[in-house]
């Protein structure tokens, strides 16, 4: 039997005593390692509505971390950078034609149902994520949370000290930057538990890009909330499925104008809604083009 020394008993007193003093979000420490960053994030969005209980649940999960290294892209990332000519090439097309003809039915009956060109969809879902087979390995649920986290100035700062590619963008830039992007992730954060919540799946473990785009359509979440549809008609908006990108993706094209016999200038603009890259665009119609 082991004995408790009048030592030992106080200092289990002090230990016990601070840990009931502690406020419920002081007791997140005990999250773990990685996880201060969303201290006041998980503050912030259960002022704004979420249930505690759930919010505390999702960030003691030992899989939500800070994702330093894909926030890190955010400062370094240019748009320009990306090859979308890869998707343009002979065994591409020839995919895509493999993909039409698989799912001939869904598209059909999408192109029925909201108007858009089958063939536009599908070079959508070809640059979005090769047809569905490069969905994005990183967090959503992570990324989002950390770049909402830049709020803070303590997570810039500690930030900043550990970013590793200084050379790149000035300090001043930088805080810009990520205040700016902090602003634009906690809308896309508390979407995305918007969704989530509404079609009951686990935030944890979806993933898409370093982004936070996420599905065959690589929607944002505050767009899959406003224009996400349900394709294939089983009462649960998955974007993981095929029939539901194709119809999220038509439904998105079709609100901002998009009519069949549409205008290639209009088209251009229609699809610019969905990227702001006209080397996007242009390749976009160049594959449906290709897939006449």
């Amino acid at each position: 039997m082991k004995i408790i020394t009048p030592l030992r008993l106080l200092l289990i007193s002090i230990i016990v005593f601070a840990v009931l003093s502690l406020s419920p979000f002081e007791a997140v420490a005990d999250a773990p390692e990685g996880t201060w960053q969303f201290q006041a994030l998980q503050e912030k969005l259960i002022k704004d509505g979420f249930h505690p209980d759930k919010i505390r649940t999702y960030y003691q999960n030992p899989q939500v971390s800070f994702e330093r290294r894909s926030v890190s892209l955010f400062f370094v990332h240019s748009e320009a950078k990306l090859n979308y000519d890869q998707f343009t090439n002979d065994w591409s097309i020839s995919q895509a034609r493999k993909y039409m003809k698989k799912h001939q039915a869904q598209l059909e009956k999408t192109e029925e149902i909201y108007g858009v060109d089958k063939r536009v969809i599908t070079a959508i879902i070809l640059v979005e994520t090769g047809l569905g087979t490069t969905l994005g390995k990183s967090s959503t649920l992570n990324t989002l949370s950390s770049l909402s986290s830049f709020e803070d100035p303590a997570v810039r700062q500690e930030f900043w000290e550990n970013f590793k590619r200084k050379d790149e963008i000035s300090r001043k830039d930088f805080e810009k930057r990520a205040i700016r992007k902090s602003a634009w992730a906690y809308k896309e954060l508390k979407a995305f538990l918007q969704y989530t919540q509404n079609e009951n799946f686990d935030p944890v473990v979806i993933q898409g890009s370093y982004a936070g785009a996420l599905g065959i359509a690589q929607f944002m979440p505050t767009t899959l909330l406003a224009y996400a549809r349900d394709g294939n008609q089983d009462g649960v908006i998955d974007l993981f499925t095929h029939a539901d990108a194709m119809a999220s993706i038509a439904s998105f094209l079709k609100r901002f104008g998009w009519k069949p016999g549409i205008g290639t200038e209009k088209a251009k603009t229609i699809i610019h809604r969905y990227n702001h890259s006209d080397y996007y665009v242009n390749t976009i119609l160049k594959i449906s083009d290709l897939l006449s």
